[in-house]
């Protein structure tokens, strides 16, 4: 079994503080520069690459980094997590998504059943049900076919599975995969229910209520609004509803429901979207094998994670220089900027997942930790961000790094040559100027047109925005936050820290308050 330790008490830590940092500007200016953009490559999963060439390493930090993933034992760990160890300490649980999609190792066995036939199991059914919707033979009350799906759920319930949809939408109607419109409902403010209720032809959609412990307050405030809705328009919920939760919840067994799908405990939410959670409602609309085809991405990317050699494992390369850039040179963000529209949700998926992961100040062991952990992750499109926040990140007092995401040809090819050149090349003309820009700068002697440069990146390269590349690319992130997590030695797999917000809203809801609490429930007519 591998040793969990503080970051702090590891050789590689001191040294690493030692280590003598990289000009950024100067390694990546001419013929340097085209060296380090051809060395510092590493392949991905689905044809695509990770370019970490204008980051703030070179080789003697990078042997630095790998003699860190060798002392923290990452590669140990990442083992024994995808064998069914209680990874999770804080809810004494396995952490098993990457089961979703493939076998890593061992049979894991939990509550007398083999896991990896379980997950596949919940998928046949989905894939039969989802044929069944798309066929006609389940189909609303007046025999008609649904033709929209709904999906009611927050946060990974929401955050992840509404971002593969947005990912893969034109990508289906291109290939002639579309199946169905999908919605979601997320936001316990009635606006976003009314929003999607009032767009949405109710006697025709199919909603999804996500929920694994069947208690979640916003979720299940939402579905009574749906059901609502419904009973309006003199149709019957239960035709018009399941449910995808755990075997034990209330939802499990429920009349309310045409039909439930399970998952497990040894699966957060955030880590949810190659589980029924996103398995239910990307099938709808795309089809099963769309939903395949995006699992066998992330289990591809899931077995690059597997080489203890981060030179030849992008994901814990990735990580390494995450941690370097957070704890060494005092990083406190990192900006994910996808130069595709499809990835418009990408990376509040991704603010979920790496925040709610890795924010946290104590270690496994409950014992505070005297060192940085997660960084705030943010990010928008490319090339919105550049007209929006990409001053700051040019010419702001703080340097936050920043990972962009491109492909070489758009999802629908729908292209117009304008001035010599295409839109998409456009596109991707401002991904390789930016990198530049952010790394070399530029003086002027006005100094409001000054670059100092020195600002570090990253970059994911594909071909194209498929359903194995966008797998392959979320596994990428997952692992990428699970090897910080071990390196920070801290439990990455539990949520503490959005519980004391639900104890006391339901303290205001029973009209349990006082002092500052009740002020502001007066102030705000509750």
């Amino acid at each position: 079994m591998s040793e969990w330790k503080n970051f702090d008490t590891l050789t590689s830590y001191k040294e690493l503080q030692n280590a003598k940092k990289v000009d950024l500007a100067t390694v990546m200016t001419g013929e340097n520069g085209a060296e380090r953009v051809k060395k510092y490559t590493i392949p991905m999963a689905a044809g695509m690459t990770f370019n970490y060439a204008a980051k703030q390493v070179d080789d003697e930090i990078i042997d630095l980094l790998v003699k860190l993933a060798k002392e923290a034992q990452l590669s140990e760990k990442y083992k024994e997590l995808y064998n069914g160890a209680v990874i999770n300490t804080g809810e004494k649980r396995m952490v098993l998504h990457q089961l979703t999609r493939g076998q890593l190792g061992d049979d894991v066995i939990a509550d007398g059943v083999n896991k990896r036939e379980f997950y596949i199991k919940e998928q046949k059914r989905i894939a039969e049900f989802s044929e069944k919707v798309h066929s006609g033979a389940i189909a609303n009350g007046a025999g008609e076919k649904f033709t929209t799906v709904c999906q009611i759920g927050i946060g990974g319930s929401d955050l992840g599975p509404r971002a593969m949809y947005l990912a893969l939408e034109g990508w289906a109607k291109k290939n002639n995969k579309f199946k169905m419109e999908a919605q979601f409902i997320s936001n316990v403010d009635p606006d976003d229910a009314t929003a999607v209720l009032d767009k949405i032809d109710v006697a025709h959609t199919l909603f999804i209520l996500v929920s694994k412990s069947g208690t979640t307050l916003e979720t299940l405030t939402n579905q009574s609004f749906v059901m609502d809705a419904l009973k309006k328009k003199g149709l019957d919920p239960a035709k018009h509803m399941i449910a995808v939760t755990s075997e034990t919840s209330p939802l499990a067994k429920s009349d309310d429901y045409l039909e439930a799908f399970f998952m497990d405990d040894y699966i957060g939410g955030r880590y949810s979207s190659t589980s029924g959670v996103g398995g239910a409602v990307l099938s709808l609309a795309f089809g099963a094998d769309v939903f395949a085809d995006f699992l066998d991405g992330a289990a591809r990317e899931d077995g690059l994670a597997k080489d203890e050699d981060p030179r030849k494992n992008p994901a814990l390369m990735d990580a390494l220089i995450g941690v370097y850039e957070r704890n060494f040179l005092g990083y406190p963000s990192t900006a994910v900027l996808p130069y595709s529209q499809a990835l418009s949700r990408f990376p509040a998926h991704l603010q979920q997942m790496d925040m709610e992961s890795n924010g946290k100040s104590v270690n496994r062991f409950g014992e505070p930790v005297n060192y940085v952990t997660g960084p705030v992750i943010f990010g928008e499109p490319g090339t919105n961000g550049q007209h929006s926040f990409y001053q700051l990140l040019h010419q702001g007092t703080d340097i936050i790094p920043l990972q962009f995401i491109a492909f070489k040809n758009s999802q629908w090819r729908n292209d117009v040559d304008i001035e010599g050149s295409g839109s998409q090349q456009k596109l991707n003309a401002n991904v390789a100027a930016q990198i530049v820009a952010f790394a070399c700068g530029k003086n002027d002697e006005n100094r409001n047109k000054e670059f100092k440069g020195g600002r570090p990146s990253s970059i994911i390269i594909g071909e194209e925005l498929d359903p194995k590349a966008l797998g392959a690319l979320l596994a990428h992130f997952e692992n990428k936050v699970m090897f910080q997590g071990f390196v920070w030695n801290l439990n990455s797999f539990d949520q503490e820290g959005v519980q004391l917000g639900k104890v006391l809203a339901k303290k205001v809801l029973a009209k349990e308050t006082d002092g500052a609490l009740a002020e502001y429930s007066k102030l705000l007519n509750i």
